[in-house]
């Protein structure tokens, strides 16, 4: 039997493949697609439109930007750039819009490495054709007799299009559209076929505007609309109405400022873009170590020789300090045996959970200090051989903790495992929009995230919605001079950011009975540019 071949790319000596990046939406990249730029050792793209996708890379992998190599075809060319990175035996990833097969730029690109007998490779991406509309609310190709796609820019004459007895989908045709509509209708196509227009398809500035031929020239007069755009003509345009679901998310487009960092806001901002707003962290704390390590070395020593019955966690930041202590002494979570451990609510749950530690008690109310001391048991003698517990807190923790557990009759160790400092302020444009009105929506999840980003930012725009997660947050904010919108049922991130959905899909519902486009709340404020559908 003869050996298997080695198709990898890592096998070759030099190998390109141009990979569709599909129509915006990152999370349409195929699985071929992410799997060759995990293995690229130079990436070939638009940075503007897919540096997303270079998460999807390893790291110290070489980035070429289309537009710093083909302004001089001749000498520096994106060509010549992939032939040279591939003789040189690396691996090259040519990202390309949409399907490098269908209607794309690179058509050149792969010929000269056919030409320079390089070996290659084209992996399709996810159409526009089918994805923008389909991201519209428009089935172009259900229950029709034909699914036509042409390029305006490779169209002389309209009149063989105007036969289409079902959907016909131009590229390239906005700053053309209405002599497009003019055309079809000369050309025997009747002027009240709905048309759909619409830009930035399958991204979260995806706009569509519906006309028919007839009307097409009054309802874009005002819309605003560029490239990339796709004009969807047909009868099927018909069936957005009832089948739109991407523009129609309770937060499709809010800008929502997040005051957390990035490795905390994770699932925040994973949830807010599930309702289709864009989340922006912004961080308003900053986490350091104690001034003096010695309490927490103590602590640590205490917590292995079996000093303590509990260790109470109240936050994920907690979890992390002690974490880190542990790997300073060569420990793991192994030193926890024989601990009872309690966790103040989810995150921190989470938290406890990577490190390898069940919690044994977490709130099951309200996540909150006073949430946990519900649910704490006394302390009894007959059953509890130790009566001490160890608190790794930050260095404002409440005494209310402390106080309701020595009630119960426990000793407390309460141990200041991290201080928290404000942040600096964040770039310019990010003042000047939170101050401005730029972000439709802010969520406080605690008193000091309050204070702090006003400290550091200012106060949020009279138009931003205001959220928080509690009465006691929401006092804060008052006192702050802001009005308060929405208010978490229970102190939860998660049905925080679910409260504001509510309240993004009942604004929608208002602007709709009304008979008026929706507007978001950043298209409220004065002088906000505002486009008319």
């Amino acid at each position: 039997m003869s050996p298997a071949i080695d198709h990898s790319p890592q096998s070759r000596s030099g190998f390109v493949a141009f990979v569709g990046a599909g129509p915006g939406d990152e999370n349409l990249l195929t699985l071929r697609g992410a799997d060759l730029l995990s293995k690229a050792d130079v990436v070939v793209l638009d940075r503007g439109a897919y540096g997303s996708l270079l998460r999807h890379c390893r790291k110290g992998v070489e980035v070429v930007e289309t537009t710093d190599v083909s302004a001089h075809p001749a000498e520096n060319s994106v060509s010549l750039k992939i032939l040279q990175e591939a003789r040189a035996g690396r691996t090259v990833v040519r990202l390309c819009p949409g399907d490098p097969s269908f209607f794309s730029s690179v058509t050149e690109e792969v010929a000269a490495c056919g030409k320079a007998d390089v070996e290659f490779e084209v992996v399709p991406g996810v159409t526009p054709a089918t994805a923008v509309p389909a991201y519209a609310g428009i089935p172009p190709a259900a229950a029709v007799p034909e699914f036509r796609v042409v390029d305006a820019a490779q169209v002389d004459d309209w009149a063989a299009h105007a036969t289409c007895a079902g959907t016909l989908v131009i590229y390239n045709g906005v700053a053309e559209a209405v002599p497009i509509g003019k055309a079809l209708i000369a050309a025997g196509m009747p002027d009240t076929t709905p048309v759909a227009v619409t830009s930035d398809g399958t991204t979260i500035e995806q706009y569509t505007v519906v006309s028919t031929l007839g009307r097409l020239g009054p309802d874009l007069k005002h819309a605003g609309m560029t490239e990339p755009a796709l004009i969807t003509i047909g009868e099927n345009v018909a069936q957005r109405e009832r089948m739109s679901w991407f523009e129609t998310k309770p937060l499709f487009g809010w800008r929502v400022l997040v005051p957390r960092t990035k490795e905390q806001a994770q699932g925040l901002s994973d949830q807010l873009r599930s309702y289709g707003a864009v989340p922006e962290e912004v961080p308003t704390i900053s986490v350091e170590p104690p001034r003096t390590p010695q309490q927490m070395d103590r602590a640590i020593k205490g917590l292995v020789n079996g000093r303590y019955e509990w260790v109470a966690f109240t936050s994920a930041n907690a979890v992390k300090a002690v974490r880190e202590k542990f790997e300073e002494y060569s420990l793991d979570a192994r030193a926890f045996s024989g601990l009872k451990v309690a966790a103040v609510g989810e995150a921190t749950a989470r938290a406890l959970v990577e490190f390898g530690v069940r919690p044994d008690l977490m709130p099951a109310g309200e996540q909150s200090s006073e949430g946990l001391l519900a649910e704490w048991p006394p302390y009894d003698s007959m059953l509890d051989p130790i009566n001490r517990v160890l608190l790794p807190r930050a260095d404002i923790a409440t005494e209310a903790l402390v106080a309701g557990l020595t009630d119960l009759g426990w000793e407390c160790d309460d141990i200041t495992a991290y201080r928290t400092v404000r942040a600096a302020p964040p770039p310019a444009p990010i003042r000047e929009a939170i101050k401005g009105g730029g972000f439709d929506a802010v969520l406080f999840t605690s008193s000091s995230t309050v204070r702090n980003l006003v400290g550091i930012a200012g106060k949020p725009h009279n138009v931003t919605v205001i959220a928080v997660i509690g009465p006691q947050t929401a006092k804060t904010a008052e006192e702050f001079g802001l009005r308060v919108d929405v208010m978490s049922e229970k102190p939860s991130a998660s049905t925080l950011a679910a409260a504001l959905a509510d309240y993004g899909a009942k604004m929608r519902h208002a602007a709709v009975t009304a008979g008026e486009v929706p507007r978001r709340p950043s298209q409220m404020r004065r002088g906000a540019r505002r486009r008319v559908r």
